[in-house]
């Protein structure tokens, strides 16, 4: 019997051990290795020898999409499978893009878990049916890297020279940047861009 070697990659204990402990049902699958932080998973999976990482969208350290990203260019043979509570359309296609096998959200069933598990390890693509239907709909992210770095920033609620000092921009160009985003999104500030861009998981 081939048995799956999965890290998780979450930063609440609690979920966890929660996956953790539902997964230990799974006659094929072990949890070989744990980690809080985003920028820990390349490490933990290299030196556990894990096959699957499922891994959650906000974490400190490295987003789980920027975690995604580093895992699929350190260990290309490692699959990731998005596991999360924010089921944004915005976060599905980032996720794919950065080489993610699969996204579901966190209230999936064990077993539908688990057999996403082994569709990944296959090499198939699992993604939430539901999510998939709103990516199309929504379609793709409208924003330029330069548009979602100065929205974080605001979204922090820095002014805009503390954007520039932080994004090494002038501050016209960072004002530039700001109308553009807010133009796309459809808001009245950059406030309410950065918080409409979030809720769409453009960020």
């Amino acid at each position: 019997m081939v048995t799956i070697r999965v890290l998780l990659a979450d930063d609440q204990a609690l979920v966890r051990g929660a996956l953790a402990a539902l997964l230990a049902l799974e006659h094929d699958l072990e949890v070989v290795a744990e980690v809080g932080r985003g920028d820990q998973v390349v490490e933990a999976a290299r030196s556990s020898g894990a096959e699957v990482c499922l891994i959650d969208v906000e974490m400190p350290g490295a987003d789980g999409i920027e975690a995604t990203r580093s895992v699929r260019s350190a260990l290309p043979e490692v699959r990731v499978l998005i596991v999360t509570t924010f089921g944004r359309p915005g976060y599905l296609r980032r996720a794919l893009e950065a080489g993610a096998s699969g996204f579901v959200v966190k209230d999936t069933p064990a077993s539908e878990l688990a057999e996403a598990v082994r569709r990944v390890h296959a090499g198939l693509r699992v993604v939430d049916p539901v999510l998939a239907a709103e990516s199309l709909a929504e379609g793709p992210n409208p924003l330029t890297e330069r548009e979602r770095a100065v929205l974080r920033c605001a979204r922090e609620g820095l002014r805009v020279a503390e954007i520039a000092s932080r994004v090494h921009l002038s501050q016209g160009t960072v004002r530039n940047y700001l109308s553009s985003a807010i133009g796309k999104v459809g808001a009245a500030t950059s406030a309410q861009a950065a918080q409409v861009a979030e809720e769409r998981g453009w960020l």
